[in-house]
């Protein structure tokens, strides 16, 4: 990975550890291309470094779309467990 998205990545990585956002957000606010961020988003989903938050319709587009962020604070609690439960 060269420098130029390796700095991307970087700046994609700290907006979302203080905010949580769609893409076209992070776009807006960053103006990295959509097809960077979809790179970026998928290599740190695969190292456990971002997480999808909550799915409703983007400020921006209007879109329902996945709100993301770096911060493992905002994830919500997963209810996979919940499963295995017996009431």
């Amino acid at each position: 990975m060269d420098n130029y998205y390796k700095i991307q990545t970087l700046i994609f990585l700290e907006y979302l550890k203080e905010n949580i956002a769609t893409a076209s957000m992070v776009y807006d606010a960053k103006g990295i291309s959509q097809k960077n961020i979809c790179r970026y988003k998928l290599d740190l989903q695969e190292n456990n470094r971002l997480w999808e938050v909550e799915q409703k319709k983007c400020k921006i587009t209007g879109c329902l779309v996945w709100y993301l962020t770096c911060n493992p604070d905002l994830v919500p609690p997963s209810n996979q467990l919940e499963f295995f439960t017996n009431d």
